[in-house]
């Protein structure tokens, strides 16, 4: 199969996290099964005319094309033309692109949260009139229309993030290659379930704090960043802390809070990314599977009962209580 990766509006980011695919690398992965560039603007040597004549022949149907990656938002303006974004040679904006490339497509795949739902480029006045390939926001319905779906019989596959995990992507392309993904392996914005059906705070190692409601005050302390510092880990959806990134990292476990960024309109929280809005002292932002009046009664038991060790590290950068040495039982 082949890939047409487009670079929309966004830092092209994304792109720099895919390049992260560890033990294969990418390229070794991808061409292991059997997946192959047509074209990427950062990756493939082909530029100019070349790259022209390629994309008019998917357009007039002289060239087949199995997936449609678009990385970064799309943008609408001025007045609907998509004119404040051209790609380069062609005379034609990226949104007409977009709209003529799709249809032609087995899968289309956006990736990104730039590219799924507006992401960043979407924030405040949003001049540029950005959204998602499929998606305004939370709303079906984007550059492409709300009952889009390829003719592979799916819907555009939002792999959501910012950037988004390397193995989100692969993941998906691997899936797509070995015609294993199905729109029941989509959840109700289109993501991937076998990363979205997990949780942030899944294996976050602040974990034994959030049970104790032990919080950090500061950036980088170990305690649990809910309380205080707009930690939405209980509530956004991804594996970070399961599939870790790089080997080793995700946000929380660096010492910062999870901004939902999978999620749509991620972007405009209302607040700082590092503050828990609340009501009466009560945080605002609560686990989502769990009713308010249980969540403040475990929590109140779960302070009073909260260890030393645990209440003294949560407000320190490193250990500074062990655990306690137990003998073993003769």
């Amino acid at each position: 199969m082949n890939i047409l990766w487009l670079q929309s509006a966004g830092c092209g980011g994304c792109t720099m996290s895919l390049l992260c695919a560890e033990d294969p690398n990418v390229m070794d992965l991808l061409d292991g099964a059997g997946l192959s560039f047509l074209w990427h603007p950062s990756l493939s040597e082909m530029t100019g005319a070349p790259v022209r004549r390629m994309l008019e022949a998917i357009e007039a149907g002289e060239q087949e094309l199995d997936i449609l990656c678009i990385e970064g938002s799309i943008v609408r303006g001025p007045n609907g033309t998509g004119r404040y974004h051209i790609l380069a040679g062609t005379g034609r904006s990226m949104l007409d692109w977009v709209r003529s490339l799709s249809v032609k497509a087995k899968y289309v795949v956006a990736v990104g949260t730039c590219a799924t739902y507006g992401g960043v480029p979407s924030a405040g006045e949003n001049p540029s009139d950005a959204i998602g390939v499929q998606y305004d926001g939370a709303h079906r319905g984007g550059a492409l229309p709300a009952e889009f779906l390829s003719t592979g019989g799916m819907p555009v596959i939002n792999v959501a993030g910012c950037p988004t995990h390397p193995d989100w992507v692969t993941d998906t392309l691997l899936l797509l290659a070995a015609g294993e993904m199905t729109p029941e392996a989509l959840d109700g914005y289109g993501r991937p379930r076998f990363y979205a059906d997990h949780l942030v705070h899944h294996a976050c190692p602040k974990n034994e704090f959030y049970e104790y409601k032990a919080s950090a005050t500061n950036l980088s302390e170990m305690g649990c960043m809910m309380e205080h510092l707009g930690c939405v880990g209980t509530q956004a959806v991804g594996d970070c802390n399961i599939r870790t990134w790089n080997g080793e990292g995700s946000c929380t476990r660096a010492g910062y809070p999870c901004i939902n960024c999978t999620a749509p309109e991620f972007e405009e929280p209302g607040h700082g990314f590092t503050e828990t809005p609340k009501f009466a002292g009560i945080p605002v932002g609560l686990p989502s599977d769990m009713p308010k009046a249980w969540f403040m009664t475990l929590a109140s038991l779960s302070k009073a009962a909260t260890p030393h060790r645990i209440g003294v590290n949560a407000t320190a950068d490193r250990i500074s209580v062990p655990p306690t040495l137990r003998k073993p039982k003769s």
